[in-house]
């Protein structure tokens, strides 16, 4: 495969973040692929971060990125036809995971390490079943199995809570990823907060034509015949809030189950995003599981 690629300076390594880090394209398969990249000095294996629905790069909490990326190689990118990246998006779980190995055998990657978040989780889950050879380890947060519980419903919880977010003057994310309480109420408010402090080359915010792709991707999911996940031999860790509303907490509790080589943490008085609300936790765990 053919991959053309774009890499401006990204002058000296220490003064490099995920607030400044320059924003790069390479090409596979005639997709322009947008991504971003720190930690390289590090070596070892990359970690290739699978964003959420409706998210591109400017999606991932900083705190979570830089953490990792002091001790790892970290690979963010748009899929296909998700902000920067160019091509029509893809309107399945499998779809997406095909154009993810594009992008990591563009950029000549021989393994990976996958992190997966939310929807990112099930392409995640789609690449190790479809090129084994390919995956390391994988990090699966607030996710969940095809077919698991709730899945299917995950586009009534979306517009409801963008349409709370409309009437009240907020992100719909406060919702969505927070619990109600006051200590989910404030992590929800630091979060996107921390999703402000990029203000130069940030990413296209995701079309609409797109988010509907993935949205039909995720009811397709959740209807889906559930997947022999003992094939899956590589190391996982599986984390959650204990009241995800998105990706019901029960399906990480289920993956767990069902990942034969797998540790599960959930964080307490936390949602869909408690990885982002532990980041300082979530950053130690990810970083110990991907260092045995």
């Amino acid at each position: 495969m053919e991959a053309a690629e774009s890499r401006p300076s990204t002058g000296q390594a220490s003064e490099v973040s995920w607030q400044n880090v320059p924003t790069q394209t390479i090409t596979a398969g005639g997709v322009n692929f947008a991504y971003r990249e720190l930690g390289k000095q590090n070596g070892g294996t990359p970690v290739v971060f699978l964003v959420h629905l409706a998210a591109v790069l400017d999606n991932w909490d900083p705190r979570v990125m830089d953490g990792i990326a002091a001790k790892q190689h970290v690979i963010a990118f748009d899929n296909r036809g998700i902000g920067a990246s160019s091509g029509t998006p893809s309107n399945s779980m499998e779809q997406m995971a095909d154009d993810a190995v594009a992008f990591i055998k563009a950029m000549g990657l021989q393994q990976v390490d996958l992190l997966g978040f939310s929807m990112g989780g099930m392409v995640a889950q789609e690449i190790a079943l479809k090129e084994p050879q390919l995956v390391r380890k994988m990090v699966l947060a607030g996710t969940g199995p095809a077919g698991g519980e709730g899945i299917s419903s995950v586009a009534w919880v979306t517009f409801y809570d963008m349409l709370r977010g409309f009437l009240t003057g907020q992100d719909a994310k406060q919702f969505l990823f927070f619990t109600r309480t006051p200590t989910g109420i404030e992590a929800g408010k630091a979060f996107l907060e921390r999703l402000k402090e990029r203000t130069q080359d940030r990413d296209k915010d995701i079309t609409v034509s797109a988010f509907m792709a993935q949205l039909r991707a995720l009811h397709a999911w959740g209807n889906k015949t559930p997947a022999d996940l003992s094939a899956i031999k590589q190391p996982v860790l599986v984390v959650n809030g204990d009241d995800d509303r998105m990706v019901p907490t029960p399906n990480s509790r289920d993956l767990s189950r069902r990942l034969p080589n797998s540790q599960l943490i959930i964080y307490p008085d936390a949602g869909h995003g408690g990885l982002f609300q532990f980041h300082a936790e979530f950053v130690h765990s990810t970083l110990e599981f991907l260092s045995r």
